[in-house]
């Protein structure tokens, strides 16, 4: 099949989206549906590329994607069906990861969106970077550990040359955001309000509740005291919250 200069436009933008968004499974389904089962699975590198996060994978992707179209008239519109109903269209798209009911797709004016896909046993905590939040980090993290999930936060990641790209990126990548609104600290405010638009799920914990935001204030949070008897209480009430957060649909657990 002849495909024209609109349709190889458009197809990059496909690509965008399948790379910010498909897992393998979505891979093989289109593969299904265009006829093109067998370019999908037996790909040298494709499917490699995604599970690695490899260099090469928007190149595979755009490789693959422009053979489906190629390879029968209707397949540009089955291409374009499968994605613009999962994922949106047009540039790179984000969406929601949590729950069932309908869902916004919007692309970033000031952030990139990582190449890594969401973790489901990644949390991570957003708060004042200071050392009297050493021992609350340190309550968070084994909580997380108790629960066969990791924590991180951001100011132990630099990869990029913003810090705010590694915030964006942290929490875009997490299962669970944790956000400390001890001291009314802006940033966190900020970063609350990224995790709540990304669909996460958002645990607030203070040690006062007069910090907690007053469009905050109708949801549940766990307010603690910083000392010891106060974090090993928080690192129980966190747990217990974790656990829960983990258990798929339907119950049981990951």
């Amino acid at each position: 099949m002849h495909v024209d200069a609109e349709q190889r436009r458009k197809v990059v933008e496909f690509k965008n989206i399948a790379v910010a968004n498909f897992s393998s499974s979505n891979w093989i389904e289109l593969g299904s549906l265009t006829d093109r089962f067998d370019l999908v699975n037996d790909h040298p590198r494709l499917l490699r590329s995604l599970s690695f996060g490899d260099d090469d994978y928007d190149g595979c992707a755009l490789q693959v994607l422009m053979a489906m179209v190629e390879h029968a008239p209707e397949n540009f519109g089955e291409v374009e069906r499968y994605i613009t109903s999962r994922f949106g269209g047009g540039g790179e798209s984000v969406s929601s990861t949590v729950g069932t009911g309908p869902r916004i797709y919007f692309q970033p004016a000031v952030f990139s969106v990582p190449r890594e896909a969401p973790d489901s046993e990644l949390v991570s905590a957003m708060m004042p970077f200071s050392g009297a939040f050493s021992g609350v980090y340190g309550a968070i993290q084994e909580a997380s550990r108790n629960c066969g999930l990791r924590c991180e936060r951001a100011d132990n990641i630099w990869k990029e040359s913003a810090v705010i790209q590694d915030i964006f990126g942290l929490i875009f990548r997490s299962h669970v955001v944790i956000c400390d609104f001890t001291g009314k600290n802006p940033n966190v405010f900020y970063e609350a309000g990224i995790a709540h638009t990304l669909g996460k799920h958002v645990i607030p914990i203070t040690q006062s509740a007069d910090d907690i935001p007053f469009d905050l204030r109708h949801h549940r949070y766990l307010h603690y005291l910083n000392n010891g008897e106060g974090l090993a209480s928080l690192g129980r009430q966190l747990a217990d919250r974790l656990r829960y957060l983990r258990r798929p649909p339907g119950g049981g657990t990951f």
